[in-house]
């Protein structure tokens, strides 16, 4: 009988062709009966779409570009990129969207990505995990290419973002850190210049500043959102101040390396020094003791970031679209809490 085309389904539903292609090209505009007819027509003759065919008809190819500009070994170790993008797959999978992974190190490999990005290979880009004040968000949305931007996006870009409440929740685990009775709190920070990095910064001063407890840049130090990064800030906070008694990481990666600098120097946890990190990441409930930390959903992160990248490309608009996530405080043995599995 040969492949079923696009005429026999619209012959078996009694519709018009323009009527069954709208169906079978996802369009708002088709009554439901007519849906309905056409939508048992494809499965009762097996039909599939040319996929091709559709695309020239559509301007579209089914495909969205998610760049993060970061190490490759970092992105599939650090669970909070894996989650991010266990959301996005999950938030383009309803749509059969495919996911295009897209690494850039460098500046060459960030100019390659966007040769990419704008050739049409694409109907849009998430963007996740920039530096400073990285041009690409607002290369693309210039040349009309639907963006979404993981985190606050780079001063000047007029584009869509998902961010988590990052103030909020570094300003909870601080305080929390001070009504535990801590007076010498020390910070791990994360890259500043990155917004989550400068903004749990800012929290964090925010909050001894609303405690009454003085500043000092001494008590301030670097880790790069990585273990090593956050075991060597540990190292050097200890040589500065001998009678730290908390510190405020800001990602769990960090607090798991400040907790082995803390153990390889004979303090105790929380007696000695408490800790506190951020993300609530399967890396909070893996270390001795278990790690309280600052709960950002990561996967819905992900969905959101699809989510409104599907909105952009629906509405065929260049509407900003803004999405604040909510944070919470998750107290576990680290600063005082209860051992795993207790209430």
């Amino acid at each position: 009988m040969g492949v079923p085309t696009l005429e026999e389904v619209a012959r078996v539903a009694g519709v018009s062709r323009a009527s069954a292609s709208r169906v079978v090209n996802g369009s708002p505009s088709v009554g439901i009966q007519v849906r309905q007819s056409v939508e048992r027509a494809v499965v009762e003759l097996g039909y599939v779409p040319n996929r091709a065919a559709r695309s020239l008809v559509t301007r579209r190819n089914d495909s969205v570009g998610v760049v993060i500009a970061e190490p490759t070994g970092r992105i599939f170790s650090d669970p909070f990129f894996v989650e991010v993008l266990r959301g996005i797959s999950g938030g383009l999978a309803s749509r059969e969207m495919q996911l295009v992974l897209v690494m850039s190190q460098s500046p060459e490999e960030e100019r390659r990505a966007e040769r990419y990005l704008t050739r049409g290979h694409v109907d849009g880009v998430i963007l996740f995990s920039l530096h400073g004040d990285d041009p690409l968000p607002e290369h693309l949305h210039s040349q009309g290419i639907p963006v979404v931007v993981g985190g606050e996006p780079p001063r000047g870009a007029r584009v869509s973002y998902v961010d988590n409440d990052n103030h909020g929740g570094a300003f909870a685990a601080v305080t929390h850190l001070i009504d535990q009775g801590r007076i010498r709190i020390a910070t791990i920070l994360g890259p500043q210049d990155m917004p989550a990095g400068v903004t749990r910064r800012r929290a964090y001063r925010d909050a001894l500043r609303a405690a009454g407890l003085p500043l000092d840049e001494s008590l301030e130090k670097g880790g790069e959102f990585t273990r090593e990064g956050g075991q060597r800030a540990m190292d050097v906070l200890l040589q500065r101040h001998s009678d730290i008694d908390a510190v405020f990481a800001a990602s769990d990666l960090m607090a798991a390396g400040a907790l082995s600098s803390l153990h390889a120097a004979g303090r105790r946890v929380p007696e000695d020094v408490a800790i506190v990190g951020f993300d609530d990441s399967i890396i909070a409930l893996s270390t001795q003791p278990s790690l309280s930390s600052v709960h950002q959903s990561m996967e819905l992160m992900g969905r959101e970031l699809a989510n409104s990248l599907l909105q952009t490309i629906d509405a065929r608009d260049r509407a900003v679209r803004r999405v604040v996530l909510e944070t919470q405080l998750v107290v576990r043995e680290s600063s005082g809490g209860p051992p795993t599995g207790q209430n």
